[in-house]
């Protein structure tokens, strides 16, 4: 790894009870994304991001359901829920379960050693 990833996963290490609402799966994958991404994420999951994630949240999902128009996608959708699921308790354990299930069937995803374009 490089001194920039190793450097993030000490960061991500040490905000995993500030981001995420403390789930160290969600920290892990949002590692491994590319950083302007990682970063914007990192922002929106802090608790006091809350009036920017609901909204942000609430407009992914939408554009995931309207994923018919150009531009617009279904990839919208679960990433809305996601950030939806910090606030929203119901969705809390819909993640959860989803997370188990990466722990399952695919944990390279969770692995840090993993390169980042590896991620079939």
């Amino acid at each position: 790894m490089s001194t920039i990833s190793n450097e993030r996963a000490r960061q991500t290490e040490g905000n995993t009870d500030q981001i995420a609402g403390g789930d160290p799966r969600l920290a892990k994958l949002v590692d491994r994304l590319p950083p302007r991404m990682s970063d914007t994420l990192t922002y929106l999951l802090k608790p006091s991001s809350r009036w920017v994630r609901i909204p942000s949240g609430t407009l992914l999902v939408v554009g995931g359901v309207l994923s018919i128009l150009p531009v617009l996608g279904v990839w919208m959708l679960p990433l809305g829920l996601a950030l939806l699921a910090e606030d929203v308790p119901a969705l809390r354990s819909s993640r959860s379960k989803v997370f188990d299930w990466i722990e399952r069937r695919k944990p390279q995803w969770l692995d840090p050693s993993a390169s980042r374009n590896d991620q079939s």
